[in-house]
Formats: C-alpha cells, sequence, structure tokens
C-alpha cells in the first residue's frame, strides 16, 4: 500500500510540461537548420526570484507550447558556467574571482556592465537582433505577451 502511495505522490511531478533548453551551440547549429527566435535566460542558483519565477512560467501550458514550437531557450547559470562560448562571432570565457566568478558573456548580454540583475531575459529575433530587454521578474502574461509580438515580426 505505501508503495502506491508514493507513486501517485509522484505522478503530478511527472506532468509537468517544461521548457526545452539547449546550449549555446547547440542553438547556433539549429539555427542554421532552422532559424527561429532565441530566448535566453540569465540566472544563477542563489536566485529565489529566478526559481520562483522558472517554476510559474513551466506551470503554463500554453506557454512552454508556444515556446517549445516557436523559440529557442537557453537557459544560463552566470556565476556557475565555466566553458568558453562563441556567440555572435566572439568568444566568451569564465572570470573567476576567487571562490566565485561571472561569465564574460553575462556581463556582455547585461545592461550593467559591473553586476547583471536576475533574472535577466533576452529576446532576440531569428537573425539574432535584441527584440526585447527585461531585468527582474517576468511574468507568464508577460512571457506570452512577448513571445506573441517577436512571433508576429
Amino acid at each position: 500500500m505505501s508503495t502506491f502511495a508514493l507513486f501517485l505522490m509522484f505522478v503530478p511531478c511527472l506532468c509537468l510540461s517544461q521548457m526545452k533548453t539547449g546550449t549555446f551551440s547547440e542553438v547556433e547549429r539549429l539555427q542554421k537548420e532552422s532559424p527561429k527566435p532565441m530566448v535566453i535566460h540569465l540566472y544563477t542558483d542563489w536566485c529565489s526570484v529566478c526559481k520562483i519565477e522558472s517554476f510559474k512560467l513551466n506551470k503554463d501550458k500554453d506557454l512552454v507550447e508556444m515556446m517549445n514550437d516557436r523559440f529557442y531557450l537557453i537557459n544560463f547559470e552566470a556565476e556557475k558556467t565555466r566553458d568558453k562560448i562563441n556567440f555572435q562571432g566572439q568568444e566568451f570565457e569564465y572570470l573567476a574571482n576567487g571562490n566565485s566568478g561571472i561569465h564574460e558573456l553575462a556581463l556582455a548580454l547585461s545592461k550593467n556592465k559591473e553586476q547583471p540583475v536576475y533574472p535577466l531575459w533576452i529576446f532576440l529575433d531569428k537573425n539574432r537582433n535584441l527584440v526585447y530587454y527585461q531585468e527582474g521578474l517576468l511574468t507568464p502574461g508577460k512571457m506570452k505577451e512577448k513571445l506573441l509580438e517577436i512571433s508576429a515580426l
């Protein structure tokens, strides 16, 4: 009986939809095959607003479906990603600072070059032109509104 109860507790977790994410190199390869607008989400693991926002966005099935069908999404952990990243013809590296650090690409994408505000959302059209920039919380409603605007371009 307890195994059945445990199973019932995990069933709702299996039903949650997730936004498909990729890396910069994966999305660059996919862009050549099938150009789509791109959404870059910068976050950190210590950001509680980022975690709440991610949960709320992934709960919205229509939003998840729209994102997965019409856009490429890159979730970029700005302070833990240590890989070299090539983006728009430039190479970016991790800048260590003692036990912590930040990726150069996070600084390059942010308007605040000293310390980015998290979460940070960057929306690019299929030609990689900036069409929307959002620092701080992005609600599912606002995200859908922006995705629809970008889809119409």
